[in-house]
């Protein structure tokens, strides 16, 4: 018997998606469990499985198509031998404890531009390449059908197109009097992360009356301790760590949290929800956007499980191998950009959360210390609170704990 197969729901909040290429070819024998397609949500590229065995009579959706709504069927399943009938005249594929298992792809969210159809050389061959691959490819303008790929079956990987594009540059000075000049500029299709990213950021600022509270914290101390506590670490070994200084802010976020538990919390329209768990999202940087992997009970852990925890984390992150529950949720934010320099910066609240705390470079200056001049290292950071559930004094008091924890950082490890 014929069975549709429907777009599925890769997490609770999704509605919608791309899909990013087909595994399988219309013709191709399934058996349960084989990938047959990969779908780009707003944070990752993900492998769907096969529930069921037969053959793919017909692909309804093809490569590329954005916007593809939850329980839309993209494919249809047949018997050996059976004829493919119409869509809509067919079954749905099993939906609850049969839905199709999606697990992370080893790429990250692409374009939706970079996930059409695969194009053709000119000799007709179906070009075979990652999303990542054809993503980068289309930001340099480089030309897939010329490009020899090196992955399975020759795919084409991330790895392969930088190589072309080194290439392309190397060559360019010889060439530059026979070409004409390149546009002054270029459109770059959204991709699914970000439409995401701009359509929830936009609601985030709208809708949530954000205000903001700023300090000056001294590091000294706590570079001093991060100094020592590295030294103590073995060489190699599954032991080992070497502690950032983002490590230890996280742990005086987990603590400040603890101590005026009112901004760890989210607003609802019946009421206040209180959480017991300092859950940290921590927004990282990738190609396509940002995402905030959550570091889950960070007041429990020591300054060496948050540092490998999140070094593991940051690193799925930007292989887009994160499952959905690792970066949906938290109950507060950090965004630090003090690794370029910057002076200070307020950030978006990530809702439901009711906060996000802003951090900035850590520079040496003048500073009054009793009645002498000294020079401290110091950085700005900036709180940026829901006023519908924290008022300005309990921002302020987070603010003061935060400070006293990475002023006095003894609390870190005690």
């Amino acid at each position: 018997m014929a069975i549709e197969v429907l777009m599925p729901a890769l997490s609770p909040t999704m509605t919608e998606g791309t899909l990013a290429r087909w595994v399988k070819a219309e013709g191709d024998k399934i058996a349960i469990g084989d990938v047959i397609a990969e779908i780009e949500t707003d944070k990752a590229t993900m492998e769907v499985e096969a529930v069921e065995e037969g053959i793919l009579g017909r692909i309804l959706v093809p490569e590329g198509t954005q916007e593809v709504a939850v329980n839309t069927p993209i494919g249809i399943l047949v018997a050996e031998g059976e004829s493919v009938p119409e869509a809509g005249a067919v079954k749905p594929q099993a939906q609850k404890a049969e839905a199709p298992a999606a697990q992370p792809a080893a790429t990250p969210a692409a374009p939706a531009a970079s996930a059409a159809p695969a194009a053709a050389a000119p000799t007709g061959k179906r070009i075979i390449a990652s999303p990542l691959a054809k993503r980068i490819a289309s930001q340099k303008g480089l030309d897939l059908s010329r490009i020899k790929g090196t992955g399975p079956h020759g795919r084409i990987i991330r790895r392969d197109v930088e190589n072309a594009s080194v290439q392309a540059t190397a060559v360019a000075p010889a060439v530059t009097a026979a070409v004409a000049p390149a546009p002054a500029s270029r459109s770059v299709p959204h991709s699914s992360m970000r439409k995401v990213i701009a359509r929830r950021l936009s609601e985030a600022k709208s809708t949530i009356p954000h205000f903001y509270v700023s300090v000056d914290v001294e590091l000294d101390a706590l570079l001093a301790l991060r100094t020592q506590l590295n030294a103590t670490s073995p060489a190699e070994g599954p032991d080992a760590f070497k502690l950032s200084v983002n490590d230890m802010l996280v742990k005086a976020a987990a603590i400040a949290l603890k101590r005026v538990p009112n901004v760890n919390a989210s607003f609802t329209d019946e009421a206040m929800i209180l959480h017991e768990s300092a859950d940290i999202s921590i927004a990282v940087s990738i190609p396509d956007g940002l995402i905030t992997p959550i570091l889950k009970h960070a007041e429990r852990k020591s300054l060496k499980e948050i540092s490998q925890e999140t070094k593991d984390l940051v690193k799925r992150a930007r292989a887009g191998k994160l499952k959905p529950e690792e970066f949906q949720g938290g109950t507060f934010s950090i965004s630090n950009m003090g690794m370029y320099g910057v002076r200070d910066f307020s950030a978006i609240i990530n809702p439901p959360q009711a906060a996000i705390l802003a951090i900035a470079a850590g520079k040496k200056q003048p500073v009054v210390k009793g009645n002498e001049l000294a020079i401290a290292t110091v950085m700005t950071v900036t709180l940026s609170v829901d006023h519908r559930v924290v008022d300005g004094a309990v921002a302020a008091e987070w603010l003061s704990a935060f400070r006293s924890v990475v002023e006095s950082p003894l609390t870190l490890v005690v």
